[in-house]
């Protein structure tokens, strides 16, 4: 009998489905995420992994959203656990967005981000790389890298070189002015395994190949990537929809629905609405101990990630924590795992001032008491004596 909730191909009877709170579900993200009990800090990068990568485009908000995860992990340990040990790498993750990724799973990435068809493309006709040229760069960018880590412009000057003027051309909106044609290629280069980023020269960004930094690295199967990458979501931010996971990882829909079809899946059914879980997926018990209060940073893994957003971000959450239907611009505050305030940070020196806006009702006591441990945990993940204070946060999202 057919199932409306089954992919394409599938069928499955009414009493195959087991049916859940969306208040168990939340409890069990949150318990993934670890966000309710901190893991030691020997599994800085087991806990990226569960998550499935760090947001790092802003440094800081990644370091936060890892130190809320870990025991005594701070900033430093962060950027230890990159430079020094290796054993996080920084590259370009799902949806061609900078992330932190565990350095002994870049192949696994790798792999499954690079068999991803493309879904859209919002540059300009005029603007775009045509799929040779496309190809050219991405050799040259992995000829580039072979050596000793390049800037962005050191990096430009082989890749023209290297594939001729139009290269160069400065047709790609940037932040603050126009960057040349072959710089859309850097995400593409990552998901081919040929670049990743190295330590910073100062302010300036430098890149490298991940054979020379990683040198242990060793391809995956492509099919296999993309199905523990596909179980991985589903581990840390389902149940979901094909088309949650397309959005997250930055898909072809009809790409993830045939991929959701090939895997071994069961459905269920979350307060009406339904969506998918790993047949082997065993649940978390006892949800009713495992919620509280949470700050999460710009960009953080949970609020990105889960879904349905109008459930994630109930009433005036989805107006002031979203951005053009966007979650992760805004810090924000999670009560039992749902949006109910948003914040900001301000440091300067060694204070950081932190305020919270509340999106609804009042904290209670014990509410109030978790907020404080979380502020003082941001302090010392941040290195700062912070100070907290409620009113109207004015800060721009970040975008």
């Amino acid at each position: 009998m057919w199932c409306a909730l089954a992919p394409a191909g599938r069928t499955c009877r009414p009493a195959d489905v087991d049916s859940l709170s969306w208040r168990d579900v939340c409890a069990q993200r949150l318990v993934r995420h670890s966000l309710t009990t901190a893991r030691p800090a020997a599994e800085l990068a087991d806990v990226v992994g569960t998550i499935c990568g760090a947001h790092a485009q802003v440094m800081s908000a990644a370091e936060v959203s890892i130190g809320l995860r870990t025991e005594k992990v701070t900033q430093t340990e962060v950027r230890d656990a990159l430079w020094r040990d290796r054993t996080l790498v920084k590259t370009f993750g799902p949806r061609g967005t900078v992330h932190l990724l565990p350095a002994d799973e870049l192949p696994l990435w790798t792999a499954a981000l690079g068999a991803v068809p493309p879904s859209s493309n919002g540059l300009a006709p005029d603007a775009r790389l045509s799929p040779e040229q496309l190809k050219q760069v991405v050799a040259a960018i992995a000829e580039a890298l072979d050596g000793p880590e390049l800037t962005v412009d050191e990096l430009g000057g082989r890749v023209v070189a290297a594939t001729g003027a139009w290269a160069a051309d400065p047709v790609v909106p940037g932040f603050t002015d126009m960057w040349p044609r072959w710089r859309p290629a850097l995400g593409p280069a990552a998901h081919q395994g040929v670049l990743c980023f190295g330590p910073n020269q100062g302010r300036r960004t430098t890149y490298t190949n991940p054979r020379r930094w990683l040198p242990r690295v060793k391809p995956v199967p492509a099919k296999r990537a993309t199905a523990e990458v596909a179980r991985r979501y589903l581990y840390a931010y389902g149940p979901a929809t094909s088309e949650q996971f397309a959005q997250w990882l930055g898909a072809p829909r009809p790409w993830a629905a045939k991929l959701f079809e090939s895997l071994d899946l069961r459905p269920v059914r979350v307060d009406g609405d339904d969506a998918w879980l790993a047949a082997d997926d065993p649940g978390e018990a006892d949800g009713a101990a495992r919620r509280g209060v949470h700050l999460l940073p710009y960009f953080d893994p949970y609020t990105v990630g889960c879904h349905p957003r109008t459930a994630v971000f109930p009433g005036p959450a989805a107006e002031r924590a979203l951005s053009r239907g966007q979650a992760g611009p805004v810090p924000v505050l999670l009560v039992d795992g749902v949006v109910a305030g948003i914040w900001h940070q301000r440091k300067s020196g060694r204070r950081i001032h932190i305020q919270v806006e509340l999106l609804g009702k009042r904290l209670t006591v014990r509410q109030g008491r978790q907020l404080d441990a979380q502020v003082a945990r941001v302090g010392e993940i941040l290195g700062g004596t912070p100070t907290l204070e409620f009113g109207e946060v004015t800060a721009r999202s970040h975008l």
